[in-house]
């Protein structure tokens, strides 16, 4: 079966990743390192890439979308109503690739690179 959302729970060290196919159901369950996130994401056939808006979610997604997958940023507000049980990285990441496959929740906008708004000068 080919993963239609990924759902990534971003970290400092370890990622938990949960794939589920066009249905929802789970078909892809793994903690990963930051070392070997772009190695795993790079064997993975282009997907919807869906990860919490955080301080490092834009550029995580710049080097997501240079692999070919599509990714789409939702704020943490819309992600946990979707978290079912305990609070932990696993169930994190599929409240994650939960909350973006609803029609009604927002995106937040993905800005250009350089485009931040931020003025950085000697």
């Amino acid at each position: 079966m080919t993963i239609d959302v990924l759902g990534i729970d971003l970290a400092k060290n370890v990622f938990q990743l949960h794939g589920v196919d066009r249905k929802g159901n789970a078909i892809f369950k793994r903690r990963v390192m930051r070392d070997q996130l772009l190695s795993v994401l790079a064997g993975i056939e282009p997907c919807t890439v869906a990860i919490e808006a955080c301080t490092g979610a834009f550029c995580w997604a710049r080097q997501f979308e240079e692999l070919g997958h599509n990714v789409k940023i939702v704020s943490p507000q819309y992600v946990k109503p979707f978290v079912r049980r305990q609070k932990n990285d696993g169930n994190d990441a599929e409240a994650i690739s939960t909350a973006v496959r609803q029609p009604h929740i927002p995106l937040v906008p993905k800005s250009p690179f350089g485009k931040s708004g931020v003025n950085v000068s000697a």
